[in-house]
């Protein structure tokens, strides 16, 4: 059994999902593993991860809309921690409903997603930030 791990920083905007499909799927295929798993893990407690659809930006913007109705932004009292903004609970909220580590099958030495899936990283904070995912991939040679 080979591993391999690697960190990669993703920069955001600010709120909303970014792809890493294509960076993800690119190490992937560097490491001259054939057949194994993939793990994906966020480093942050305000950012996720997901497994969503990649054709349609309209999906990415209806969970963006969905996630902000369902934990809006803080103010006048909402939440107890609000010492670096009214994003900072909400933010954390989001990412523990959501994900900070995926697992994903490696065949032919490529993750194995659906047609229309695509790995996001999911920004809940405001403004933009660097964010630091680990990627950890165990599996055979090809």
């Amino acid at each position: 059994m080979r591993q391999a791990q690697h960190r990669l920083t993703v920069p955001t905007p600010g709120r909303g999902l970014v792809e890493i499909t294509m960076e993800v799927c690119r190490w992937v295929a560097g490491q001259d593993i054939g057949t194994g798993l993939l793990v994906i893990w966020c480093r942050h407690t305000s950012a996720s991860l997901l497994v969503q659809e990649n054709a349609s930006p309209e999906v990415r913007d209806d969970l963006e809309d969905f996630l902000c109705r369902l934990v809006p932004e803080g103010g006048a009292g909402r939440y107890r921690h609000e010492e670096e903004g009214p994003d900072d609970m909400p933010a954390h909220i989001r990412a523990a409903l959501t994900q900070t580590q995926l697992s994903i099958p490696v065949a032919a030495g490529r993750p194995v997603l659906g047609t229309w899936q695509g790995i996001f990283l999911c920004e809940h904070r405001s403004r933009p930030h660097r964010r630091e995912l680990v990627l950890h991939l165990m599996g055979e040679a090809h």
